[in-house]
């Protein structure tokens, strides 16, 4: 089965995308499933991820009602409030929903940079690895040697890093992010979304402008820890879905049958579902 690892839908009406503004006159609208699957057709992806988009706990239970009634959707990567007192009590009680995966604290718009080296989140993720749920790193370059960190200290917690960590390749100012990537990447309980590079790049982006940042991932996590998304409908942004997917079908053209079936559809089955105890 081929999977979208990452892809969000939205309502404006419901007024917590704080992020989401007009000067984004692209992806400032409704978004719905019914947008997204023609794209999931023309490319023949049978299941998805869908993942929050506003830092709120009414936008998970949002996305819970929407995957429940869409059998494209096969999990949702949803959000607490990790500053909670109750926080541990909040992620048991949503992880009786069957099709929360995973959550996603929104680290890269936090004002703390060491927001991710609290103590006390410790017992949080600790109560993410007994629910079975995946933790899914929203961060920035500079983010990087905090959550390698952090991956340390939970190796019983799955990581997800999101964007690839989101590498400056529009300004060229990658260094830290090559060496910090090949940090990250020899700690096994974390893998990549290979997503959201186009957005980091130039406007005018080219194939030959990713290669170097897809080729550095790949080395580093292999193809058993890379998960295709598409990060609509934030792409559009880049260019859009169609033109993303075949930037990253091309950038994998070398790959074996086997090794595309992982990173478009596999691994995101086995590091979401199967953590959660559930099948394709």
């Amino acid at each position: 089965m081929r999977i979208d690892a990452h892809h969000h839908v939205w309502t404006l009406d419901r007024g917590d995308y704080g992020w989401l503004t007009p000067a984004l006159a692209p992806i400032h609208r409704d978004f719905s499933l019914s947008d997204l699957a023609p794209h999931l057709g023309a490319a023949n992806i049978e299941g998805s991820i869908l993942v929050q988009a506003a830092p709120t706990e009414a936008e998970t239970m949002f996305l819970l009602d929407i995957a429940a009634r869409a059998t494209e959707v096969r999990g949702v990567v949803g959000w607490t409030d990790f500053d909670a007192p109750d926080a541990s009590a909040r992620i048991d009680a949503l992880a009786a929903h069957r099709l929360l995966v995973g959550l996603r604290p929104m680290v890269q718009d936090m004002a703390d940079d060491d927001w991710l080296l609290r103590p006390a989140l410790a017992p949080l993720l600790a109560a993410m690895a007994r629910n079975g749920l995946v933790f899914d790193a929203l961060v920035l370059p500079r983010h990087l040697p905090r959550l390698l960190r952090l991956v340390d200290d939970h190796p019983a917690t799955q990581f997800v890093l999101d964007h690839c960590g989101k590498p400056r390749l529009a300004s060229g100012e990658t260094a830290d992010w090559y060496r910090d990537i090949a940090s990250l990447a020899e700690r096994p309980n974390i893998v990549c979304k290979l997503s959201g590079l186009v957005t980091e790049a130039a406007p005018d982006w080219q194939i030959a402008d990713l290669r170097n940042a897809v080729d550095h991932v790949v080395a580093c996590f292999g193809l058993s820890r890379l998960l295709w998304g598409s990060d609509w409908p934030v792409v559009n942004l880049a260019g859009g879905y169609e033109k993303w997917l075949a930037a990253a079908e091309a950038l994998l053209a070398d790959l074996s049958a086997d090794e595309k079936a992982a990173v478009f559809g596999g691994n995101a089955a086995r590091i979401y579902l199967a953590h959660r105890g559930r099948r394709c």
